[in-house]
């Protein structure tokens, strides 16, 4: 081989190896807490991370952006008297959710927790104390947080946890959804929320109306706190703006396909 050829072949071989980083880095998920960015009404939001970036560490913000379907999320860190009434609400409207609960939820309310259970809803891990979990850098410190739920879970239920998981906050890193992934979990974050936990200040119901109406979009993954007395009040109404509107909602399972 000819001394030009072999140089012609290194060089080649340089190139591809740029690119292969550059591909690598593209795909990199940067950590962060769970923002979006609404650029066209009634159309999906642009969040930190892609689709196809999540779906590597089986994680995901969005559904099927061409269906007309909606999954219903909430996160709790504690009991404020709404939960009863918004379960009420879900089995009117025959709509599955998920309910990502903290330890010392499970711990206080039981009762609640077998009632979600029972009626068919999904109960997600928000782990055990609600930590930054991006700030956990070894495995044994992450697996702890959610195996803890896990155990606290069957105690109450007498059911195996079902394996998903949202980072309290929204706050993640690349490494921590690796590491859920490592432990057969799949990391849900959202597709629409809006400021609903603060209890000393309650949105009114036209100030959640004009956040969850026009923003809704197919695929979401909505969040709403279930702390919220605002949410217990217009929930009813807004399930059924929604399903005037041709949305259905499915189980999360779904999401996952």
């Amino acid at each position: 081989m000819r001394k030009r050829d072999v140089w012609v072949i290194v060089g080649i071989a340089c190139m591809a190896a740029v690119l292969s980083v550059q591909i690598l880095l593209s795909d990199a998920v940067e950590a962060g807490s769970w923002g979006l960015s609404f650029r066209t009404e009634g159309e999906a939001p642009v969040g930190p991370a892609s689709a196809a970036q999540l779906a590597q560490y089986d994680a995901a913000y969005l559904g099927d952006t061409g269906e007309k379907v909606i999954y219903l999320t909430f996160d709790a860190g504690y009991e404020n008297g709404c939960t009863a009434k918004i379960l009420d609400i879900l089995q009117a409207h025959n709509a599955p959710a998920a309910f990502f609960l903290v330890g010392n939820y499970i711990e206080q309310n039981s009762d609640l927790v077998r009632r979600m259970v029972a009626e068919g809803h999904t109960v997600g891990n928000h782990t055990m104390h609600h930590y930054d979990m991006s700030k956990i850098s070894d495995i044994e410190s992450f697996t702890a947080e959610l195996t803890a739920l896990e155990a606290l879970y069957t105690e109450v239920t007498g059911e195996q946890m079902e394996k998903y998981y949202r980072p309290p906050q929204g706050i993640y890193s690349q490494e921590n959804l690796e590491m859920a992934q490592s432990l057969g979990y799949r990391t849900v974050f959202w597709s629409l929320a809006y400021v609903d936990w603060k209890n000393d200040d309650q949105p009114t119901r036209e100030e959640a109306l004009a956040k969850l109406l026009p923003r809704i979009h197919n695929g979401a993954v909505l969040l709403l706190h279930s702390t919220s007395q605002t949410n217990a009040e217009i929930l009813d109404e807004l399930l059924s703006e929604y399903e005037a509107l041709g949305y259905r909602f499915a189980p999360i399972s779904e999401l996952f396909g």
